[in-house]
């Protein structure tokens, strides 16, 4: 489809989501709730975008900086939905074509949707197409008022609605398909002559049924897209529904998830076929899985990448880190930032890594941090293990190369490096670089005094 663009209001403050946020900035899915109808218009074709702001409206701007398709207008007064469009048509200037009116707080409206409505718009050569739904309680709604043809001859609003239009139960959902060279000569017509003082938006149909133009509605198929978000609660349940939408597009391609109602994964997050999430788990930043994973209960990913075969176990946390194949971590475990676990490497329980790179086979399995170090490939980090590279006030680097083997209760004071092949006994606090195929020892000598428990007693 050309010649498509697409006005989104967001200038309103949301004042009962009781916030020092603006609404439209609250998080949904892994996104900021206006990009949901941003990226629904772009993925239906729109051009050209314009972002109506207000309140808070640097976040917003900053938020979508540096597109090229989007354009920002500025309301710095809100006067109603009309006085929002009326400041986006400078930034449509030139532009002729079909313009989408869609609303920041309506975050669930979907591609298809928006394609189907503009497809219907044009084959019937409509100038203004209000996307509707049945509801069997409309309170607080607009209302759909048709003549005997089924054209939509004007939009209500419930507060200047009679009796007879309030028992109307088609709605209006805010969300419409407008030829942009009508709504450049209705949008100036527009009067504030209603019970608040607004100019409405939807007057506009009033003026085009007037003048003998067709405006005709489009029923919404799932009603659950028009949700607008005016508190938290509705954010909550707004969260649930877009969810199970992405929850049931991993299952459809291939990824097993055990209950997917305790299953929290953000728009953007990729997983491979044959993998498995338990309950409860977290997966977020854009994180990538690859294939024949397991992903046990309670575990939190952010922003890393995973390959194939990796295990996570129950209650490991890991942000920003890079996992090659046939990988084992946790249980317990935490990955920090920097983190790069080469393949068949294991990590067990109450490790925390940092800054880390670990070399093919090499095993950190209990009770170890392991942080700003390199190390090498089928290396065995023993229980207790730490390596100090913080000096209070610059980080320092460990470099452990191939083979070496650390026993338990070792510190690394770095900066260090340890020669391949050597070995590090237990108990060893390690201040100076080791030779390759060395053995290092230090440790206090053991004193071992006869009867001394016997003596303490007399």
């Amino acid at each position: 489809m050309n010649n498509i663009a697409a006005i989104v209001l967001a200038a309103g403050k949301g004042t009962r989501m009781k916030s020092d946020m603006v609404k439209v900035m609250h998080p949904l899915g892994g996104l900021p709730m206006v990009s949901w109808p941003v990226m629904a218009a772009r993925e239906a074709g729109a051009s050209s975008i314009v972002l109506v702001t207000g309140h808070q409206s640097e976040k917003v701007r900053d938020l979508f900086a540096g597109r090229a398709d989007l354009r920002f207008a500025a309301q710095d007064e809100q006067l109603g939905t009309g006085h929002a469009v009326a400041c986006a048509l400078p930034a449509l200037l030139g532009f002729s074509g079909m313009a989408f009116i869609l609303c920041g707080d309506v975050p669930l409206i979907s591609t298809a949707t928006l394609k189907a409505m503009a497809k219907q718009h044009r084959s019937r050569h409509a100038v203004i197409t209000v996307l509707t739904a049945d509801f069997a309680q409309p309170t607080g709604y607009g209302r759909i008022v048709k003549d005997g043809d089924g054209f939509i001859r004007r939009i209500v609003e419930e507060k200047d609605a009679t009796d007879a239009e309030r028992l109307i139960t088609e709605i209006n959902s805010g969300i419409y398909c407008v030829e942009s060279d009508f709504l450049t000569v209705a949008i100036p017509n527009l009067k504030n002559d209603n019970a608040q003082k607004e100019y409405y938006l939807t007057d506009i149909i009033k003026e085009a049924a007037g003048l003998g133009l067709l405006c005709q509605a489009f029923p919404v198929a799932d009603p659950a897209e028009i949700m607008g978000i005016n508190d938290r609660v509705q954010l909550a349940e707004a969260g649930q529904l877009l969810r199970g939408r992405i929850n049931r597009s991993l299952m459809l391609s291939g990824t097993t998830l055990i209950d997917p109602q305790t299953t929290y994964i953000d728009w953007g997050v990729r997983i491979g076929r044959d993998t498995v999430i338990h309950p409860n788990v977290h997966i977020s930043g854009g994180t990538e899985i690859g294939r024949h994973c397991k992903v046990e209960p309670s575990v939190v990913i952010k922003g890393c990448r995973i390959g194939d075969g990796v295990t996570i176990k129950t209650g490991s946390v890991m942000e920003d880190a890079v996992v090659r194949d046939d990988v084992a971590i946790g249980p317990m475990a935490h990955l920090r930032p920097g983190t790069e676990l080469k393949a068949h490497v294991k990590i067990g329980n109450f490790v925390e890594t940092k800054k880390c790179v670990m070399g093919e086979g090499s095993k950190a399995s209990h009770l170890t941090y392991l942080g700003d170090a390199a190390i090498g490939t089928n290396v065995n980090i023993g229980c207790g293990t730490i390596t100090c590279n913080y000096d209070g006030v610059k980080k320092h680097r460990t470099v452990i190369e191939d083979d070496v083997f650390v026993g338990s209760d070792v510190q690394l004071v770095a900066p260090v490096t340890v020669g391949r092949n050597s070995l590090i006994a237990a108990g060893t606090t390690v201040t100076k670089d080791i030779p390759p195929d060395s053995l290092a020892i230090a440790r206090t000598p053991q004193v071992n005094k006869e009867g001394w428990k016997l003596k303490k007693r007399d």
